[in-house]
């Protein structure tokens, strides 16, 4: 078989760039395949959406070559306060709060948003000789055979390649062609998204304010602006969501609070149904899967392209380490080691979030006082505490050596 290059990969979002450079950076040959417009969201004004990224995952851009372009732009994450109470009645007393002063390696993670990201990724790619990139196309067929990846695109081209590796989303076309079945459920939650100007500064700190309907997260990007996700019902996210924008601010501000003064949108305002979503296997004969199409899970915790992004080191070292061993980098034992070292990761991640909303989405009194106490207990015990820590910032567990 002639290949096209050594990896083609479907998806272009943020997984699929950041695992491109990581493999280009080890020797690998890659096409990447995109079905928008590859420029088009680089070069779109801001929206309001934003990505918190915990201390590994900075590591990892660092790492490829991209956190210089961005780190100008990237808001750190000084405090983390997590709270629980209702809407217009503030948070309960008990609460944990996380100081970045306990973590001797820096802030625990940064805001940025998701215009410098994604152009940070563009320019690193299109500057990487190795890197091929195909937009406004996607893959639409698949067939494997012992030497290689054919695959067809909706354009009528066809590549050939030692791997295939979707970056394609929880509805992974890759996953769906390979038969790999998904398990997960509806939360019955929508998450509204979007950015507000405040008055005051937010000084790096984070909130994560636990209601009975569903978290809602204040986060912070740089300036006097933070992002908001917002979780509710399915049936008032509907209503809230068809609201104008300021009959939308009436209904935030008592859940959100006046710490920060007087709030104003700051760019569009999105919604999504929060699911849970994970293939039954990561891979398949020649086939890989990274982020969202091996695993979507509730945003509770800013976990899933941290997830996505554990995913990228682990493969990029998985394939490197077999590559200079002169194995087959796509063959069964080596695909193996891939799905073994994430499988484990992303079940605890997703149980976590999980069982964390499910515990905190609810008025149970039983609960509430429960949780509150539990939140207490730990906030007074530092070691726990720091453990707490160094689990948000992504440095627990086996690391990639592109997070260390």
């Amino acid at each position: 078989m002639n290949y096209d290059s050594d990896i083609l990969i479907a998806g272009g979002g943020l997984n699929g760039p950041a695992l491109a450079l990581g493999l280009a950076q080890a020797g690998f040959s890659v096409t990447m395949i995109d079905a928008r417009p590859i420029r088009a969201r680089a070069d779109s004004n801001f929206d309001g959406r934003g990505y918190a990224l915990a201390l590994a995952s900075k590591r990892l851009l660092d790492a490829i070559g991209v956190w210089s372009a961005v780190s100008q732009d990237a808001q750190p994450m000084l405090h983390v306060k997590v709270s629980d109470g209702r809407a217009g009645e503030g948070p309960s007393p008990f609460f944990l709060h996380f100081d970045q002063a306990e973590l001797e390696e820096g802030p625990m993670g940064y805001m940025l948003e998701d215009r410098y990201l994604y152009r940070a990724f563009l320019d690193a790619v299109q500057n990487e000789d190795r890197i091929s990139v195909i937009s406004e196309d996607s893959v639409v067929a698949q067939k494997i055979s012992d030497q290689g990846v054919e695959v067809g695109l909706a354009s009528g081209k066809t590549l050939y390649a030692k791997l295939l590796v979707g970056c394609d989303g929880r509805q992974s076309g890759v996953a769906k062609r390979a038969g790999i079945k998904r398990t997960g459920w509806a939360y019955g939650q929508t998450a509204l998204v979007c950015a507000i100007d405040h008055e005051k500064p937010h000084d790096g700190v984070a909130h994560q304010f636990f209601m009975p309907p569903g978290p809602l997260a204040i986060l912070p990007l740089s300036g006097n602006r933070s992002s908001i996700v917002w979780s509710e019902t399915d049936k008032n996210a509907k209503a809230i969501q068809a609201l104008s924008d300021a009959d939308y601010l009436d209904v935030l501000r008592p859940r959100f609070g006046d710490f920060l003064g007087g709030i104003s949108l700051a760019g569009a305002r999105f919604s999504y149904p929060l699911t849970l979503s994970v293939a039954n296997r990561f891979v398949a004969e020649r086939l890989a899967l990274v982020g969202d199409a091996a695993h979507g899970m509730h945003p509770i915790a800013g976990q899933g392209l941290n997830a996505g992004l554990r995913d990228v080191g682990a493969l990029v070292q998985v394939l490197s380490e077999a590559k200079s061993r002169g194995e087959d980098i796509a063959g069964p034992l080596v695909l193996d080691r891939y799905e073994q070292w994430r499988r484990f990761d992303t079940a605890t991640l997703v149980a976590a979030t999980d069982l964390t909303n499910k515990l905190f989405s609810n008025d149970n009194p039983l609960l509430r006082l429960g949780r509150d106490i539990g939140m207490g207990v730990v906030n007074a015990m530092p070691g726990l505490r720091r453990r707490f820590i160094r689990e948000a910032a992504g440095l627990t567990g086996e690391l990639p050596k592109l997070m260390r």
